[in-house]
């Protein structure tokens, strides 16, 4: 068998420079899966390049759409779809195929699916969204596949039992379409939700309440063409400041949008991990990594949540940085049952950690860590790793570097280019 791509890394270096982030992997995957809503043209830019958006395209070439890409830019064309039915094999490589079910069935009657995959850090329920579109008359049934059909596309009120983005997506965009209006409490309102909703507004579609947990959608008979650019991704950039303060670094960050930053900004401080934003322009200065004390000096916490909670997503690379910072933190991961198991391997590095339990630990810092052979279980764990493997004494060696490539895009030449000894073994 062939051995899977892997990340060399000394550590010790510093990183530091200037930085431009990629587009965001959560925004621009729904509004690939949204092309379909219309038969005009749609023309999407500064897409990343990186392994998910592959099989979305994939998956859309698959249906019979025409797709081109050139660089960061993709042209798509859903006029002429022959297929409603996604391949099994493509459906297993990310969680993001469920968002073709609301526009292939809201436009083209029927869609069929296979269980997503994606990464495995928790169960991951799509009961928001089978019980959302059913809301809108869109049926689904099966166990192995999930066949949906379209009745009558009707528009109505509907509370969501969990603030799921991918269920607050693919229903918006079900109800872009369907007569009459929608409300959706418990909306989703992260910023990729919101660059959805703007991309449908630019198609014709009517939604109010952007960037809140309520959205009403006035549906429209039919959508158009568009062109959007994707935003910046506030992951990848809160990533790559984790990398940067744990070997003592600065950045010059380009094309910020504070408003997406602002839940980040707020946990990062309690690490000693600030900066200054100034016309889309972001500084971040050499940290002291210090733990700031709850009130009373009681021990402080970090939980995610929906927005404009902490994103889950960060809360890997928070632990890390933790670990390089003098005090004690508790770290309280909600979303995901299985997100915090990585913390074996920071363990075996030299990081003093406690888990609490699979959704708690507690980090006491700072520890010299050292370097070791692991492998990326999901991306934001494997990111996590690699800031890890930036920070310790020797060498690392990352596997699994392509689970990472799902989520980055050519993250060891970034690094690279701010400082870092890493490599890539095929």
């Amino acid at each position: 068998m062939a051995e899977t791509p892997r990340f060399v890394i000394q550590g010790g270096c510093p990183l530091c420079g200037d930085y431009t982030p990629s587009g965001n992997k959560n925004a621009v995957l729904p509004m690939l899966a949204a092309a379909i809503l219309t038969e005009e043209p749609v023309e999407l830019r500064n897409v990343p390049l990186i392994d998910d958006v592959d099989t979305m395209l994939e998956i859309l070439s698959a249906l019979g759409a025409t797709v081109s890409r050139r660089g960061h830019t993709v042209h798509l064309n859903c006029s002429s779809l022959t297929r409603t039915r996604l391949p099994a094999a493509l459906c297993r490589r990310l969680r993001s195929s469920i968002l073709f079910a609301g526009p292939l069935a809201a436009r083209h009657g029927r869609a069929t699916l296979h269980p997503p995959g994606g990464d495995v850090i928790g169960r991951r329920r799509v009961d928001s969204h089978f019980d959302g579109l059913a809301a809108l008359g869109i049926r689904v049934s099966g166990d192995r596949s999930y066949a949906f059909h379209r009745d009558t596309l009707r528009g109505c009120d509907m509370l969501l039992d969990e603030a799921s983005v991918t269920a607050t997506e693919n229903i918006m965009m079900a109800a872009s379409i369907a007569e009459g209006r929608t409300t959706i409490l418990n909306a989703a309102s992260e910023p990729h939700v919101q660059a959805l909703c703007e991309m449908l507004n630019g198609m014709g579609a009517r939604i109010e309440g952007i960037g809140t947990n309520c959205l009403t959608i006035d549906g429209v008979s039919e959508l158009g063409g568009v062109c959007r650019t994707v935003p910046p991704d506030h992951i990848e950039i809160g990533s790559f400041i984790a990398a940067s303060a744990v070997t003592g670094g600065s950045l010059t960050i380009h094309g910020i949008r504070p408003a997406d930053l602002a839940p980040v900004e707020r946990a990062f401080a309690r690490l000693g991990v600030c900066w200054k934003i100034k016309d889309g322009t972001l500084n971040f200065p050499k940290p002291s990594l210090r733990i700031v004390n709850d009130f009373g000096a009681a021990v402080p916490k970090i939980e995610d949540g929906a927005w404009p909670s902490f994103p889950s997503d960060l809360m890997s690379v928070a632990i890390v940085m933790a670990t390089q910072a003098r005090g004690t933190m508790l770290f309280f991961e909600k979303m995901f049952e299985s997100r915090l198991y990585f913390v074996d391997r920071l363990i075996e590095m030299g990081a003093r950690i406690v888990q609490c339990d699979p959704h708690r630990v507690m980090v006491v810092g700072p520890a010299q860590l050292h370097g070791t052979r692991m492998a990326s279980p999901d991306i934001r764990a494997g990111m996590a790793m690699l800031v890890a493997a930036l920070c310790a004494d020797g060498e690392s060696v990352i596997g699994n570097a392509d689970v990472i490539d799902r989520g980055y895009e050519t993250v060891e030449r970034k690094l690279r280019r701010l400082g870092a000894d890493i490599r890539r073994l095929s």
